[in-house]
């Protein structure tokens, strides 16, 4: 995976206290569990904290990821840990690679918050991806499994799910504008885009679906046979299922590989074919658009509010060099918006 262990470990009698409890709440879904070894925290995860272990039941080493909410540490949540481990627990039945939960920690464990599930090997890192050799066999086919990935993920319903935030369109470019007049003055490409898309809006009566919410290069996991697993359910709600389509469209997540509108890597034709194959919707190219045209914007407003954000702390390079890409959105709009044939 792409995340590494960070280098500073904590003191010894913290960290063997840590494992000595892991340990024990393992044992309780694998009662043959002989020892953890090589426990670390990953670098990757700004709001929960994931740990990398290797469990040892009769010599036979396993690895596994734990997902845990920091001890002792306020956390905004836009969906609980446990519903996050409820969401991969229902793509895995439904088809979608996904890593196993093997178990979701419980108030009678003493343990915090959290879940225990499988490790999958893969490549997660976009430009990777896009890029390295190792993979250029399966980019052609990439855009193709993720439209049957999505579409799987779209037929799970529901009512059989723990409840999840309710999305409409019109609601989230209310929100974006807010935002952005808080954190910007006026840009123009950006208030054209605004316009733009309120005169646009999807139909009313749109199926409202599962929606994953983040699903892009960077937050698949991926081998050089295909997709391995889908990560990082943090923003799954019930909305337009074309959310989805439109935001892996969205140029931000092409590292720099612009003629390949998905991920970096395909075709918007080989997107619409998987999904519309593998039972999703008929999808309307129009429609696609307009939530492209909303992911290049809500990803201009993100990083407005990063530069934002920067003046008012004490290490501003980070969310500066994020903040600079927001002429980057500029851009993509523009051509985005352009009327067709231009």
């Amino acid at each position: 995976m792409a995340d590494q262990p960070q280098s500073a470990a904590p003191a010894a009698s913290a960290k063997n206290s840590f494992a000595d409890q892991a340990l024990t709440v393992v044992r309780r879904f694998a009662p043959g569990v002989e020892k953890i070894e090589k426990l670390a925290r990953l670098s990757g995860g700004a709001s929960q904290e994931t740990w990398s272990l290797t469990v040892l039941a009769s010599g036979a080493p396993q690895r596994m990821i734990l997902r845990r909410a920091p001890a002792g540490l306020p956390v905004v949540e836009k969906i609980s840990l446990e519903t996050e481990a409820a969401l991969m627990q229902a793509a895995e039945k439904a088809g979608v690679p996904s890593p196993h939960v093997h178990y979701v920690v419980r108030p009678e464990d003493d343990f915090g918050r959290g879940f225990f599930m499988s490790h999958v090997e893969g490549e997660a890192l976009g430009r990777k991806i896009v890029r390295d050799e190792m993979f250029a066999a399966v980019r052609p086919k990439l855009a193709r499994q993720a439209g049957e990935i999505l579409a799987r993920i779209h037929a799970i319903d529901p009512a059989g799910l723990p409840e999840l935030p309710r999305v409409k369109p019109a609601e989230e470019i209310a929100t974006l504008f807010q935002n952005y007049r808080r954190w910007s003055d006026p840009r123009p490409v950006f208030e054209l885009a605004f316009r733009w898309l309120s005169g646009r809006m999807p139909p009313a009566d749109a199926q409202l679906r599962l929606v994953h919410g983040d699903f892009r290069n960077g937050n698949m996991l991926v081998r050089p046979d295909g997709v391995a697993a889908v990560l990082d359910w943090e923003l799954a709600h019930v909305g337009d299922p074309m959310r989805d389509l439109g935001w892996i469209c969205t140029g931000a997540w092409r590292y720099s590989v612009i003629d390949k509108p998905v991920g970096g890597f395909g075709e918007r034709a080989d997107l619409i074919a998987g999904y519309e194959a593998a039972g999703g919707a008929k999808v309307d190219p129009e429609v696609l658009r307009f939530w492209e045209t909303l992911g290049s914007l809500r990803w201009g407003v993100m990083c407005i509010g990063m530069g934002f954000r920067a003046k008012q702390s004490d290490r501003p390079v980070e969310m500066s060099m994020i903040a600079r890409r927001t002429s980057e959105n500029e851009i993509d709009l523009l051509r985005l918006l352009a009327p067709r044939g231009a």
